[in-house]
């Protein structure tokens, strides 16, 4: 974990996670800091598999915790963006919620590790899965972030499994510069293509 607040509010997103019985993985900087290369990042990303519906509710929850809600409607936000956007008051990091759906969501889920941040059980994307939503996403911090993975974790890593993922994005987003993009960063690192 980059810090002892991103650790905080990890741990405090845990605990009530836990507590209610929501599914949910670290995704995003947090992951990339733990998976690849050390960079600044000032904020939490998560995705919870739970429906949209019980968003007042999370965030009720959370409050109670020490997170505040950075919208005045909730429900309606959620309902339209996917994401319940949160300050953690105590370190004042900002986190981010995303309401994750079943596919690629659910699967990540599944094959989430288990770390321990603050005491508490955190699952969190693995690296393989993380490499295919930065590749996904496409900006260059998430092509350098990227590239990080592939270099830290080089030959441990499954990419198969990877290229699997992003063919399958390719066909359903009618693309085809997801698997040349991994391909590209191999043959830049010393990760195997």
């Amino acid at each position: 974990m980059s810090t002892t607040a991103a650790g905080e509010a990890v741990a405090a997103l845990g605990r009530v996670l836990r507590k209610r019985g929501v599914a949910w993985y670290l995704f995003g900087a947090q992951a990339v800091i733990y998976w690849g290369r050390p960079r600044l990042s000032a904020d939490v990303d998560i995705t919870v598999l739970l429906p949209i519906g019980e968003a007042r509710g999370l965030a009720a929850a959370l409050r109670e915790a020490g997170f505040s809600p950075l919208v005045e409607e909730v429900e309606e936000f959620v309902e339209r963006t996917r994401v319940l956007p949160l300050e953690h008051r105590p370190t004042g990091l900002p986190v981010d919620i995303v309401f994750g759906g079943p596919g690629f969501e659910a699967e990540f889920l599944e094959r989430a590790v288990p770390v321990e941040i603050g005491g508490e059980q955190v699952p969190i994307i693995t690296p393989e899965d993380l490499l295919v939503t930065k590749i996904l996403a496409g900006r260059p911090k998430d092509i350098e972030d990227a590239r990080g993975i592939l270099a830290v974790r080089g030959p441990a890593l499954d990419l198969e499994r990877t290229r699997s993922l992003l063919t399958i994005l390719e066909s359903a987003l009618d693309r085809s510069d997801l698997v040349r993009e991994l391909e590209r960063l191999g043959r830049e690192g010393e990760a195997p293509t």
